[in-house]
């Protein structure tokens, strides 16, 4: 499914190795990781679309399904599960639907989502006209070509999705290697800087963002430190936090951002978490965000991105603290069937496989894995 500007394979828990081990090394041989085109697989070869969604019946009773993503990596056998995918979380509600997990209701369906790599909950709208899940319509997000169905998203407990804190150091504006930063996890834990501290005019291209050995290796370093500072640990085998080089918005947004999705790719749009988490901090006064974000800000936050905007509707309880955020997505229904992987692949670890961070919060263990030598061959594993 495509969700929002991202796409990925919507895998049901129940079908996929009950032992994590193997469910990882499943996952990179569908994938086809690590190769830079993914060409063994179904990835695409960019991170954007090399994601996962394992969805399963609700763990919990406020929740109507359990959602797990998964980053898988395309240049290293590395399947992470810090971080949350707000794109691909679009399509959550419609594949629940789709697979009888919520019945459809007449005209819109409300669906409860349960994130597990962040243990937070998030309310998804889809457009169900006639009892079936409807995709056409006339909404536009930036990023993604011609119209669709919306799909309303609101996030209610994103304050602290990894840290437990919107500001995990406790101050608003810090250094990190001689550069002000601000440190906030709001849906995403971040670490924001000011394009023109970083000498950076803010509307560069990802392309030129990422010729930039030196901007990169400068990045990563902050980043790394930013981990600590967090509380996260050596995140140098995680993309959590994320990086935010933000600028003054040229098109009657609120603020520019340019995001990076990991130590050597620069989003072409704007993860939604990240949008969430940018927005939250242009309400931080003192920050790097609010410096920089356009005066007379009201609950409608602008971030302008290298393929347009993303509009984040944040709603303030009485004490200022951000009570939720809403936005509005798209998604589509792409393709479904079987995909065959070698079962050597899956059953013979690979060296040097690396597994990152499935949140403590995931108690859920998934079923057997789903043979069928008769239709697939006894050396293939079939879903």
């Amino acid at each position: 499914m495509r969700g929002g500007t991202s796409r990925g394979p919507f895998f049901l828990e129940a079908d996929l190795p009950a032992n994590p081990a193997e469910r990882d090394r499943f996952l990179l041989a569908a994938m086809g990781s690590p190769h830079g085109l993914q060409v063994n697989g179904i990835g695409g070869g960019n991170p954007m679309t090399s994601k996962v969604a394992i969805i399963a019946p609700g763990s919990r009773p406020d929740a109507d399904v359990d959602y797990l993503f998964a980053q898988v990596a395309t240049d290293r056998e590395l399947v992470d599960f810090s971080p949350n995918c707000g794109n691909m979380l679009s399509a959550v509600g419609p594949f629940a639907i789709e697979a009888g997990l919520v019945p459809a209701q007449a005209g819109e369906t409300l669906v409860r989502i349960f994130n597990r790599n962040t243990a937070t909950t998030v309310e998804a709208v889809v457009q169900t006209p006639h009892g079936a899940v409807e995709y056409e319509g006339e909404t536009v997000i930036d990023g993604v070509p011609g119209t669709a169905a919306p799909v309303r998203l609101t996030f209610l407990d994103a304050l602290g999705s990894k840290t437990g804190a919107l500001l995990p150091t406790g101050q608003e504006r810090e250094f990190i290697d001689n550069t002000p930063v601000t440190l906030v996890d709001y849906a995403m834990p971040m670490v924001l800087l000011s394009a023109g501290d970083l000498g950076l005019s803010g509307d560069e291209t990802p392309d030129a963002i990422e010729a930039d050995a030196d901007l990169l290796a400068r990045l990563e370093t902050i980043r790394r430190e930013a981990g600590l500072r967090m509380g996260l640990g050596d995140v140098s085998g995680s993309v959590v936090p994320k990086v935010g080089i933000l600028s003054r918005a040229r098109h009657g947004g609120t603020i520019t951002s340019r995001y990076l999705m990991n130590a050597s790719r620069c989003h072409k749009g704007h993860a939604v978490t990240g949008a969430l988490c940018v927005a939250a901090a242009c309400r931080l006064p003192g920050s790097v965000a609010h410096d920089l974000a356009a005066p007379a800000l009201s609950s409608l936050v602008t971030v302008e991105h290298p393929s347009g905007r993303i509009e984040v509707d944040l709603s303030i309880d009485p004490s200022g603290r951000i009570a939720r955020a809403s936005l509005v997505r798209t998604a589509r229904r792409i393709f479904e069937g079987r995909i065959i992987v070698p079962a050597s692949a899956v059953l013979a670890p690979p060296e040097g496989l690396q597994q990152r961070g499935e949140n403590a919060h995931d108690t859920h263990t998934p079923p057997r894995l789903l043979r069928r030598p008769g239709h697939a061959g006894h050396d293939h594993a079939a879903l």
